[in-house]
This record gives C-alpha cells, sequence and structure tokens, in this order.
C-alpha cells in the first residue's frame, strides 16, 4: 500500500515548529497499519528535524548552536539577494536534513517518548512551506 499528500504549513519566523501531529493525522488517513512514513520539505531555506519535545531550551539552545556556526549576513557569502538570512538559512538546510523517515507500527508513527517531528524554519520572516508525507506499508 502506499498513500501520499502534500500538507501546507505556516511558519512565523525563524525557530522550529512541531508538525508530529500534522505527520500523524496522514498516517491515519493512509490505512497503513506497519510501514515506514517519510516527510520531506520542498524548500532549502527550511529543514526538518527529529527533537525532544518535552523542553523547548533544547531547541532554542539548538537555535543559539546554529546562530555561532552559521552567521547571517557574513561577508564571504556572496548569495545574498534575499537579504541577510539568506544564505545563512541555504546553509543551515544543508547541515540539518529535508527528509526523514519513520517507521510506522500499529497505525503510529514509532518515535521514542520524547521525540517529536519539527520544520525548523531558517528565515525571519513567515513562510508558507510545502512538506510532501509519503506512507508505504502494509494495512
Amino acid at each position: 500500500m502506499h498513500y501520499s499528500k502534500l500538507i501546507k504549513i505556516n511558519t512565523s519566523g525563524r525557530g522550529t515548529l512541531e508538525i508530529t501531529d500534522r505527520i500523524q493525522s496522514v498516517v491515519s488517513e493512509s490505512g497503513v497499519v506497519d510501514g515506514l512514513c517519510t516527510v520531506f520539505i520542498q524548500h532549502t531555506s527550511a529543514s526538518l528535524i527529529i527533537c525532544e519535545n518535552a523542553d523547548p531550551s533544547v531547541r532554542r539552545d539548538l537555535e543559539t548552536y546554529i546562530s555561532r556556526l552559521v552567521a547571517d549576513g557574513d561577508r564571504a557569502y556572496t548569495h545574498a539577494s534575499e537579504g541577510a538570512d539568506d544564505m545563512a538559512s541555504h546553509i543551515r538546510s544543508v547541515l540539518t536534513q529535508t527528509s526523514i523517515g519513520v517507521p510506522v507500527g500499529k497505525g503510529r508513527l514509532v518515535l521514542g517518548t520524547w521525540q517529536g517531528i519539527y520544520l525548523w524554519e531558517h528565515r525571519y520572516h513567515a513562510h508558507a512551506r510545502r512538506v510532501s508525507v509519503t506512507i508505504i506499508g502494509s494495512s
């Protein structure tokens, strides 16, 4: 069995947004009981992560760390057509991930106790993001 759906997610600017429930809804719609869910973001300035969902300071610390690692507006960047966060957002998405796979068991995402799926917006401003969710498996 195969099921795909494109979902749109509005962000409010730089930061993380938990999308676990949205992805689980697609898994439930699919009717797949055991299989694999692949989540893919169709953008080059945002990414997907699986991260702790109990303590938001974890995600704030990730943002602090990546801000030090990939500075906005670095003079070494030649690509800056959309502002100081433009090239930095592309680097951030390359260093993280644009696709993740999560097992499906008994019709549910098989995530650990403290794990959640997050869209990580790397741009300063709000964006409408497209996320493709594909589930394969048995019903």
